[in-house]
């Protein structure tokens, strides 16, 4: 099976050469990969260069990227336009600040859905179901709330409501629990879970929080300074794992019982 994504990526910054060093990884369609890794590591690096961002800071991506076989790479910037957010969605971890605060939801999610050539006439009934879809209330009353009449956990439906908009074949996640309580990080993950699995969206999901990686995702990458130093199936990484990094990551975890830490890695896949 020809992966959705793979890549074999190296990032340099000006002044800071090295930070992702040949990082290979692939991610199939209806897969949920884990990308785990200290803060500083260069996970959030690794999606700006999927998505062709990182000229913004001056930095330069050398290798291959490569989505259903097409070279992203090799695109013009126009071109990578019409892949963002239409072939390549993208949550970002705080939703009150990507989300604009002067402009109600109903016509941010309009915006997305024109940008890529959704017709204005399919669109009322498309965004009654879109928000069903994220368990949000199917109600043009909701549409007309701003960002600031929503709780955290209903911004952050909304951003993935966003990025689902166009279906997208593939899902960057970028610590989206990291500002959520315990129960709505619950939530979401079961909702990126159900999501997944009914559009065969492949997702790749970044977070340092190992146990929301080892509850969702079905393999997991450990990154460690700019390099990738184990890639294996979840159960694998947290109850073999084979790198002194991922072990010292593993120690670190509050001891679970070995039934509940099982339940947890099952419970959304």
């Amino acid at each position: 099976m020809t992966p959705l994504l793979s890549l074999r990526v190296s990032v340099d910054y000006p002044g800071k050469p090295g930070v992702l060093r040949d990082v290979s990884l692939d991610v199939n369609r209806g897969e949920i990969v884990g990308l785990a890794g200290q803060s500083g590591s260069g996970k959030s690096t690794l999606a700006m260069a999927i998505l062709r961002l990182l000229d913004l800071k001056g930095a330069r991506a050398s290798g291959s990227i490569q989505l259903d076989g097409r070279e992203l790479l090799d695109l013009s910037e126009r071109d990578m336009r019409r892949v963002r957010g239409k072939e390549i969605g993208l949550v970002l971890q705080s939703p009150m600040t990507a989300l604009n605060p002067s402009l109600r939801i109903g016509t941010q999610l309009e915006e997305a859905w024109r940008c890529h050539g959704g017709h204005p006439r399919d669109w009322n009934d498309r965004a009654l179901d879109l928000l069903a879809s994220v368990s949000l209330p199917a109600e043009i009353g909701f549409l007309k709330r701003y960002p600031r009449q929503l709780s955290v956990g209903l911004a952050q439906r909304v951003l993935i409501a966003m990025a689902i908009l166009h279906g997208p074949p593939l899902l960057l996640v970028d610590e989206p629990t990291s500002a959520l309580d315990v129960i709505t990080q619950s939530e979401i993950l079961q909702l990126f879970a159900k999501l997944s699995g009914e559009l065969n969206m492949g997702m790749l999901f970044i977070s340092h929080d190992l146990l929301a990686v080892a509850a969702l995702c079905h393999r997991v990458a450990i990154l460690h300074e700019g390099e990738i130093v184990e890639c294996a199936a979840t159960e694998q990484i947290f109850d073999r794992p084979q790198h002194p990094y991922t072990r010292s990551l593993i120690a670190a975890l509050p001891r679970i019982p070995q039934p509940a830490a099982a339940t947890a890695r099952s419970r959304f896949r």
